[in-house]
C-alpha cells in the first residue's frame, strides 16, 4: 500500500524525479540530498511502511539484501574504506520521514563523520536486571 501524502512514497514510486542508482521490484535506491560523504543513498521500500515495527519480515530482509549489494556498489565505485548503514525508527532516533528506509553511507578515512555514542558503564547487576527485563 502507499501513501499519497509520503513524499518517499512518491520518490520510491517514481512521481517524483531522483538520483536512482539501483533499483527492483520492491526498492528504488536514491542519493541522498544532503549526503554525509560522497555516495550517501537512501533505500526506499516502493510500499509505505512508516518504521521497522510496520515492516514485515520479508520486506525488512529483503531491504537488507538491497542494502548489501548497493553496498558492495559503492564500495567498488567509489572505493570507500568502509560503511555505515543506519536506519532510524521514531523522532528520538533522528527518523524525520516516516517511511521505513535504511542510510548508506560510503566511510572515507579522513571524511570527518561520526556515527558514536557516548558508551555507558552500567554495573553486571545493572545489565542482568536489563536482560531480565527483556526476558520476562
Amino acid at each position: 500500500m502507499k501513501d499519497n501524502n509520503c513524499i518517499f512514497c512518491k520518490i520510491a514510486n517514481g512521481d517524483i524525479p531522483s538520483r536512482t542508482i539501483y533499483e527492483n521490484e520492491k526498492f528504488r535506491v536514491i542519493l541522498d540530498n544532503g549526503p554525509a560523504t560522497d555516495g550517501h543513498a537512501l533505500v526506499l521500500p516502493k510500499e509505505h511502511f512508516a518504521n521497522l515495527f510496520e515492516i514485515p519480515q520479508d520486506w525488512a530482509a529483503e531491504a537488507m539484501e538491497t542494502a548489501k549489494t548497493v553496498a558492495e556498489m559503492l564500495r567498488d565505485k567509489l572505493g570507500a574504506d568502509g560503511l555505515n548503514v543506519v536506519q532510524n525508527n521514531g523522532e528520538a532516533a533522528g527518523q524525520t520521514v516516516n517511511h521505513f528506509h535504511m542510510h548508506i553511507i560510503p566511510r572515507y578515512k579522513g571524511d570527518g563523520q561520526t556515527i558514536l555514542w557516548k558508551p555507558g558503564h552500567p554495573s553486571d547487576a545493572e545489565l542482568d536486571e536489563v536482560c531480565r527485563r527483556i526476558l520476562d
